[in-house]
């Protein structure tokens, strides 16, 4: 009777400790700390105006109204004994619009006792520093045809390891060791460094920034008089260990640091954007009413969509993650795309990327009816209502979820694919964000359709190619630089790498045909959304 008492008093204590954290981590308190922590962003961009503000996805993206475009450098390829160069998030667009305007601000957070998260404090300067070697090695290849004042360029371009210094040196060591392997990766997987080396005048250094830095506003230096392309490093959270209890006037709230991450736990379907347009009214309204006028919020704007045409699903419980794009780099070289007289022009619409001038283009669901295209190819959960395109709907989940979905349903995206491109239509291929499952299929379309030239040939190339995984990741970096906000995971990667790989696709490819039974994924009469 004893132990049976003690056991129940433990959960007792366990289930208030849960109340209690739970409450901390509302709704309100999320949303009201990450105002507080934007107010410090804002104070760092106008220390650099003339420099851009980007979001590093998905928590960074949370902390600012008015950020250019986005970026995404994972923590994951920091942790100490993980350190690595990823190809599939080569960022190579933050490189150039750096050398563009003279360097940039990445805005991210990080949860409480950290100074920075592991993105900032290793990711981007192994990122950096792996860049500069690239570019050197460049320089060193065309050296024979080359000014001597280029040579001195490259020699005396800076391509030494910049970690903070709170990074150890048996980890500093460990890094420095892989860094030449990093560098080979890179130039092997086509990235366009030529194009990087010709734009960027300084090597890319990275700087940090938090909210305990000190910084005497008299002596902050123009950022075009250092000798570097700056890549300022702003952690927007505080870094204080404790919880902060904090009170206004009006109400009282708790301070959560890197309030931002981990968005599906906490923001019930609010997305940045939303936020933004409703950030005073929000923050202002107080912890009672918060979760309510939430609710109506993402209503309101659900049901503008519905009236626009856009998908506009019925928010369940616990929804899946709508991202707004934010994209805007229109400074840069923008992707073409073709118009039905095959005409190329400049893609202004940056919801939806066109893969060069393969009629291939990707997009979250919600923009997709507004694509000028033929055909859409639908991988995403909800259906699109009233799509007067040729169209199919794959509903392919996280691999996450469903190990096998994506691997499943590619046969099929593939023929639909194969079919309507034969007849010169435009396709786009869409998901729920257009990051993930939409970037993976059209990879798989890329490889088994065109030639290493990027022109469509039926499969042609594919039949006599052998396909490694380095030619894999050299299609997937042509994807991503089109496809900016293309964030692939390694599951459906490799989901596409079996199917490619398998021996059944090359055969597939011989035996599919334009005239398809009766029973097919795919309806002929573009009037018909087929589900």
């Amino acid at each position: 009777m004893e132990e049976e008492e003690t056991n129940r008093k433990q959960q007792s204590i366990y289930r208030l400790a849960r109340n209690i954290k739970r409450k901390d981590n509302s709704l309100y308190n999320a949303l009201r700390s990450i105002y507080e922590d934007s107010v410090f962003v804002g104070e760092i961009s106008q220390l650099w105006p003339q420099l851009p503000l980007l979001a590093n996805l998905r928590c960074g993206f949370w902390y600012s109204s008015n950020f250019h475009s986005t970026c995404y450098f994972k923590s994951t390829d920091g942790h100490n004994n993980n350190w690595s160069f990823n190809t599939s998030r080569l960022n190579l667009h933050i490189a150039l619009l750096a050398a563009q305007k003279g360097g940039c601000i990445i805005v991210d957070s990080t949860r409480k006792g950290k100074r920075f998260p592991d993105s900032m404090s290793k990711t981007i300067p192994i990122w950096s520093c792996v860049l500069n070697r690239s570019i050197v090695n460049h320089f060193n290849k065309m050296s024979a045809g080359i000014s001597s004042l280029e040579n001195k360029v490259a020699c005396d371009w800076d391509c030494s390891l910049h970690l903070p210094l709170w990074v150890s040196r048996t980890e500093r060591a460990s890094i420095e060791d892989r860094l030449e392997g990093w560098t080979h990766q890179l130039e092997a997987s086509g990235a366009d460094i030529e194009s990087l080396a010709v734009s960027l005048k300084k090597p890319l250094r990275p700087l940090w920034v938090s909210q305990s830095t000190v910084i005497w506003l008299n002596e902050v230096p123009e950022h075009d008089s250092w000798d570097f392309t700056p890549v300022i490093l702003v952690n927007a959270s505080s870094s204080i260990a404790n919880v902060q209890r904090r009170t206004t006037s009006e109400h009282s709230w708790n301070y959560i640091a890197g309030a931002g991450d981990d968005e599906e736990s906490w923001a019930r379907a609010l997305t940045p954007g939303l936020f933004w347009k409703h950030a005073y009214d929000l923050v202002n309204a107080g912890p009672d009413v918060c979760n309510q006028k939430v609710a109506e919020i993402i209503e309101r704007d659900r049901v503008r969509r519905a009236q626009r045409g856009q998908n506009a699903p019925q928010i369940s419980i616990k929804p899946a993650r709508i991202l707004e794009t934010t994209s805007d780099l229109s400074n840069t070289s923008a992707p073409l795309y073709p118009d039905s007289e095959g005409m190329m022009h400049v893609n202004n619409d940056s919801s939806v990327s066109w893969i060069s001038d393969t009629n291939l283009a990707v997009c979250a669901a919600e923009y997709a009816t507004m694509a000028d295209v033929e055909c859409i190819l639908n991988c995403g959960v909800e259906s699109i209502s009233n799509c007067q395109r040729i169209y199919i709907h794959l509903p392919i989940t996280n691999s996450k979820m469903d190990r096998f979905s994506f691997l499943n349903n590619l046969p099929c995206a593939l023929q639909f694919a194969k079919s309507n491109l034969n007849k010169g239509r435009r396709l786009l291929i869409c998901c729920n964000d257009g990051e993930d499952i939409s970037v993976c299929v059209c990879l798989a379309i890329l490889i088994s359709l065109f030639d290493d030239r990027g022109f469509f040939d039926d499969g042609d190339f594919f039949l006599n190619f052998n396909l490694t995984k380095l030619e894999l990741r050299k299609r997937l970096v042509v994807v991503c630089k089109y496809v900016l906000n293309a964030r692939p995971s390694r599951g459906n990667l490799r989901q596409v790498f079996m199917h490619l790989t398998s021996g059944k696709a090359a055969q597939q490819s011989q035996n599919l045909d334009d005239s398809l039974p009766p029973h097919s994924c795919m309806h002929s009469n573009p009037t018909v959304a087929v589900t």
